[in-house]
């Protein structure tokens, strides 16, 4: 039993940034509320909403002092996404951006967006 603790310690005190995004063509199912909140607790300020159709996403609000730091910080997100093959929805403006993160051909959240999100959060 004792080797079991430390075994589900080290499981949440993971770094996901760590780890690949993998992808995700479907046939999975997406995870469960528990697995969700499980996770949330890995990620730095991540708020789990639900889409129209009762999806889950991870969504993040960033602050920047001008539209040029905001242009700035989309574009690492950006390079990121496609080095891990993995692409939320992004909006940003003046001193502002947001990240929306789901898994869509699974309609809802998976471990690699967790992952994705813990890399955005190490680059801002």
């Amino acid at each position: 039993m004792f080797n079991f603790l430390i075994v589900r310690l080290n499981i949440m005190t993971e770094d996901l940034s760590k780890k690949k995004c993998v992808p995700c063509e479907g046939g999975i199912p997406p995870f469960t509320i528990e697995q969700i909140n499980e996770y949330l607790k890995k990620v730095d300020g991540w708020v789990l909403k639900q889409n129209e159709e009762m999806q889950y996403y991870l969504f993040k609000e960033f602050a920047f002092k001008d539209f040029l730091e905001s242009q700035k910080f989309v574009n690492i997100v950006g390079d990121i996404s496609e080095t891990e093959g993995h692409h939320p929805d992004l909006t940003f403006g003046w001193g502002y951006a947001t990240v929306k993160i789901y898994t869509h051909a699974i309609k809802g959240l998976a471990e690699s967006d967790f992952i994705l999100a813990s890399k955005i959060d190490k680059k801002a």
